[in-house]
Parts: C-alpha cells; structure tokens; sequence
C-alpha cells in the first residue's frame, strides 16, 4: 500500500511538472508570436523610410537647383556646359542619350530574350532546359564594369571595322552590349511565363489540329502576355539604369542629336561624371547632379509602374 501511495505521489508530482513545463512553453511561443510580427514590421518599414529617405533628398536638393535655374530652361534646354563660363543646364541631351542607348538594348534583347524564352519553355527538353537556363542566366552576374571594358575594346573597334564612320565612343556599342546584358532577364521571365500556362491549352489545341508553331504563338504566348511585356519594360527600366557600360563606352560628349555613331551621355553617366568630384558642394553643378538624378528616378518609377499595370491588365488566371 505505501508503495502504491508513493508511486501515485510521483504520479502526481511528473503531472504538475508537466503542466508547469507546458505553461512556460505556451508563454514563451505567446512572446514570440507577439514579437515576430513586431519584427517583421521593423524590416518592412526600413525598405520603406529608405524609399522615403532618398525621394526627400533628391527633391530637396533638386528644388534648391531650380531656384537658381529655370525648371523650363532644364527640361526644354538642348545644350549641356555644366562648366563652362557661361553654364547651360538642359537636360535633354542626356534624355535623347539615355532613351536611344535603351531602345537599341531593346532592339537587341527583345527579339533574342524572347526566342530564347520559346525554345526554353515550348521545344526544349526537360534535360536541355536544365543545362541550358542556368548558362543562359550566368550573364546576368557578369559585373557591369566588364561588359563596359568589353564594349569598349572588343565591341566597338569590331563595328569600326564594318562601319568606319563610328566613332572610338559612341552610343551604338554600350545599346548592343546593354541588350546583351538584359537577355537574361528577358529570357528568364518571358520563359516562367511560357511555362505557367497549363498544359492542358497546350494539348486542347494540339488536338485541333494546330501545330506546334501555332500553338506557341496563338495560344501559350497570349496567354502570357503579360508576363511577357513585363519582362520588356523591366528591362527597358534596367537599361535605362544602366551605368558602367555608357560611362567607359559612350564617352562624355552632350550631344543632341539621333546619330548613334556618335558619342553621347546619359543620365547615369552624367551623374558618375559629376560626382566624381569636379564640382564642388553647393554649386549649380552640384545640385545638376540631384536634378539628373531625379529625372532618372521619375523615368524608372514610371517604367515600373508601367510594367505592374501591364502586368494586371493582361493577367490570365486559370
């Protein structure tokens, strides 16, 4: 009997152990449910008071450049001497630059991108795709600086040798290399896409006597449409960004003009020129470089928001 009643103590007291064990667990997951939303709102809100951070400096110091030049002398102007005796401050020469060196990216990516993307999803095997993807993806980790170094002095001397009037730097060697820079992306996303269209379309219009050919173009990619223009102003936005390549190839000439033999500067290279300490703090010139750069940051705001409109406009859900 005193064994029984002994052994029903230690029951007893391994049951309140338990509890007391299973209270102490419950509070602490109670603290850390409380907590990680806490810090998950943390982390969210640093991505957005840095947005905030950085729209707040450039507006201010671009206001401050606009007391002193004329906002419709700056977006209308088509002549850029930022040192000269008698500064000019318009910004269109570096517009007609950034937009010319973006559509000839364009011009080279579209077509290759979305090629790419229609073997990769609509004829290549699941082995091939497998090989052939992540190759195709190693040139987007290529540095920036090594595609410029490669314009420079494989691309262009290779164009003057077919097309002597080129300039040694000029806009049409940094727009071929940028295109071939954003392959990658454009491939990439067009590809995911393709491939998220369901097979059973694929099979419904196979079965009605379409081609293959057919298929891919009357049905799987405007079933994809949307991914696909996004993935073309995503990368348009990503060329216009584009730094290092139109910095070491395109030169430092501000013209306006169209010809893409000649050298002309971007938006980016602009602000690269400028704040590589030429201009001192609290000139015209040194506010330019806030003005230019909010330009810049107006251009790609409009391109993303762009590409998330077309994305939602076009969306197939299934």
């Amino acid at each position: 009997m005193a064994a029984n009643s002994k052994l029903k103590r230690d029951d007893a007291i391994d049951v309140k152990r338990m509890i007391e064990q299973n209270k102490q667990s419950k509070s602490l997951s109670a603290v850390t449910e409380r907590a990680i939303p806490i810090l998950l709102f943390l982390f969210a809100i640093i991505t957005v008071l840095t947005t905030v951070g950085i729209v707040l400096t450039l507006l201010s110091e671009t206001i401050e450049f606009f007391k002193l030049v004329p906002i419709w002398e700056f977006f209308t102007g088509t002549v850029l001497k930022p040192i000269s005796q008698n500064p000019e401050f318009g910004v269109l020469p570096l517009i007609n630059g950034t937009i010319i060196s973006s559509l000839i990216a364009m011009l080279v990516a579209g077509p290759i991108g979305l090629m790419a993307a229609i073997y990769l999803s609509e004829y290549a095997s699941d082995r091939v795709r497998r090989v052939l993807k992540p190759m195709l993806e190693i040139l987007a980790g290529i540095p920036t600086i090594v595609y410029g170094f490669f314009a420079f002095t494989f691309v262009t001397p290779l164009i003057r040798s077919i097309w002597p009037e080129v300039g040694a730097t000029n806009i049409l060697s940094p727009g071929i290399v940028m295109g071939i820079m954003i392959i990658p992306m454009i491939a990439s996303l067009s590809e995911d896409a393709m491939s998220s269209v369901p097979n059973s379309i694929r099979e419904g219009a196979l079965g009605l006597g379409a081609t293959k050919l057919e298929t891919t173009f009357k049905v799987v990619m405007p079933a994809a449409l949307s991914g696909i223009i996004a993935s073309f102003v995503l990368g348009i936005s990503r060329a216009i960004g584009e730094t290092m390549i139109v910095t070491i190839a395109s030169g430092s000439s501000k013209n306006f003009t169209f010809d893409i033999t000649q050298s002309m500067q971007t938006m980016t290279a602009y602000i690269v020129e400028v704040s590589g300490g030429e201009a001192a703090a609290g000139t015209t010139v040194y506010y330019s470089l806030y003005a230019v750069a909010m330009t810049l940051f107006v251009f790609t705001l409009i391109m993303n928001l762009l590409a998330r409109y077309v994305s939602r406009k076009f969306r197939e859900e299934y």
